[in-house]
């Protein structure tokens, strides 16, 4: 039987998570901003292995409060999803000062505390496993959703420092990429006021393959139950195609310009 934690866990991919952990038997601390009314039915089901918290991810002080009453309710703290999340679309000319910090709370720093809060519980058990729900965007971007991709590309990089951090005290850790799924993201992302001249290259002119958020369940709980977790999955068909392809022109233009790359060192 595991502990799991996961943020933003009443719709979407971290209500399939919570309730994939529950039916097979775990203990989840399921928290949320709001809407954990929407747990009720499997409070019902599952009354003495859910913990149902509200949390705002962006306040740490009650971050730290809540991972330590899910660890102290459960007796052990072994696995962290960090779920909660927004999508902010508009173009980066568009892109209001309190939008992109507004973006960035929730989806960095939101991230962050909720990790820093795990750190020691887990660092104490000597194991642990830490889940950071990016994105296939936190690898790769699309035009008009800079905000969003900034904040993504920021998990992953402090993820990358973290998991050479922890790598020696028994934590795992894992990004997680899911592309698109149905789970009503495109439709509840905040807009920022447009400019026309924009329109042509904007999201909704994308056509976007949504994949069934339920069968991303089996793929999570693999993952959690490897004794060798990967540093970073995709979850969908169509990130790695996308990814291959980004990299492969990220490769050709370094070593193109590697020759004035090495100059720039000066004489050795």
């Amino acid at each position: 039987m595991k502990t799991w934690l996961i943020t933003g866990a009443a719709a979407g991919l971290g209500r399939e998570w919570t309730e994939a952990a529950l039916e097979r038997g775990d203990r989840v601390a399921a928290t949320g901003r709001s809407g954990l009314e929407r747990l009720d039915d499997l409070r019902d089901q599952h009354a003495e292995r859910l913990l149902a918290l509200e949390l705002d991810v962006t306040d740490r002080e009650r971050a730290f409060a809540v991972v330590q009453e899910a660890a102290d309710t459960f007796g052990s703290l072994d696995v962290v999803v960090n779920n909660a999340g927004y999508g902010h679309f508009g173009m980066v000319e568009e892109l209001t000062e309190a939008e992109v910090r507004a973006q960035m709370e929730t989806n960095f720093y939101g991230t962050l505390w909720v990790t820093q809060a795990a750190l020691p519980i887990m660092r104490a058990q000597g194991a642990g496993h830490i889940l950071q729900n990016t994105s296939e965007g936190g690898i790769i971007a699309y035009p008009g959703i800079g905000a969003y991709h900034a904040s993504k590309w920021a998990v992953e990089g402090l993820t990358e420092s973290l998991a050479q951090e922890v790598a020696g005290l028994g934590i795992k850790v894992t990004l997680v990429e899911p592309g698109p799924f149905g789970t009503g993201w495109l439709d509840a992302g905040v807009q920022s006021a447009r400019i026309p001249a924009y329109d042509p290259v904007r999201p909704e002119n994308l056509v976007w393959e949504l994949g069934d958020p339920r069968a991303t369940r089996e793929a999570i709980l693999k993952v959690v139950d490897a004794q060798e977790p990967p540093r970073r999955i995709f979850l969908g068909r169509g990130s790695l195609p996308q990814a291959e392809a980004a990299y492969a022109e990220r490769l050709e233009t370094w070593r193109e310009w590697q020759p004035v790359s090495v100059a720039a060192m000066g004489a050795a």
